[in-house]
């Protein structure tokens, strides 16, 4: 159901890249779990949804993570830590996958999607784009990113982004060597400190005649 355009506005204008989260304060289970449920929800290209995300809640590996993570307080300190783990190929198997739910949820058998598969194929593991496969997987996980903190600025959670750390580090701790998914981007989320004056600063953002055209 849509909501009102204010109220969407006045979220977005809420929410800030969080950098001191209130330790005491921690999400709730039922919101937590329409977070995560926003997150099975992103969209994807082809809906091949090439990630898995890994919520970190063992406080020891945090602590393990926060050295590669430019020592930055969010990763302890914060709620809830999520890693974005994204594909590092696209292979048939997951095509097959793919199509097996598809069938499974739509009523349908596997043999009337054989077409969709062929074209996902011909561009993804055998085309032009199997050289860049990585990018077009984390540009592909960044939306899941994109959809996970806008979700929570809605429901009043904050977030941080978190580029500023080591995947191959994080790799390691998280026993990814070896596995079909890499570390990509980080995000803490929790509740704002009311020490964090990062809080009550103005937005820095172009005007929007600047940065939309109309053609």
């Amino acid at each position: 159901m849509p909501i009102a355009n204010t109220d969407l506005l006045d979220s977005l204008t809420w929410r800030y890249a969080t950098k001191q989260f209130d330790i005491e304060r921690k999400i709730p289970t039922e919101t937590w779990e329409a977070l995560e449920q926003a997150l099975v929800l992103t969209p994807s290209s082809y809906g091949l949804q090439p990630w898995t995300f890994l919520v970190i809640d063992d406080p020891a590996l945090r602590k393990e993570l926060r050295p590669f993570s430019w020592n930055q307080a969010q990763i302890t300190e914060a709620s809830q830590l999520v890693v974005f783990l994204t594909r590092r190929q696209i292979e048939d198997s997951d095509l097959d996958r793919l199509i097996t739910a598809t069938a499974a949820a739509r009523a349908l058998e596997p043999e009337s999607l054989a077409g969709y598969r062929e074209l996902m194929h011909k561009d993804l593991v055998v085309g032009h784009r199997s050289a860049q496969i990585d990018a077009w997987s984390s540009n592909q996980t960044y939306i899941a990113l994109g959809n996970f903190m806008t979700t929570a600025a809605l429901l009043g959670v904050d977030t941080c982004p978190i580029e500023g750390f080591s995947p191959p580090d994080y790799d390691r701790l998280l026993a990814l060597d070896g596995t079909p998914y890499r570390s990509c981007v980080v995000c803490a989320a929790g509740y704002r400190s009311a020490k964090d004056k990062y809080a009550s600063l103005e937005k820095v953002r172009y005007p929007l005649k600047e940065l939309i055209e109309h053609r």
